[in-house]
C-alpha cells in the first residue's frame, strides 16, 4: 500500500535508503561506513533510490 502523507514518505525514505551497499557481499551497512561490516571491504555504494 503506497505511502500518501509526504512526512512519513521522508521518513520511510530516510530509513530505507540512507544505506550503503557493499559492492562485494551485498551487505547493508550504515552510511557512514568506511568499509564492508562483513567483508571489509572499502567498495561501497549509496543505496539508490528508484519509485
Amino acid at each position: 500500500m503506497p505511502i500518501t502523507d509526504p512526512e512519513k514518505l521522508q521518513i520511510a525514505i530516510k530509513h530505507n535508503f540512507n544505506v550503503k551497499i557493499c559492492r562485494r557481499c551485498g551487505a547493508r551497512n550504515p552510511i557512514s561506513a568506511e568499509k564492508c561490516r562483513r567483508c571489509r571491504s572499502k567498495d561501497l555504494r549509496p543505496k539508490r533510490y528508484r519509485r
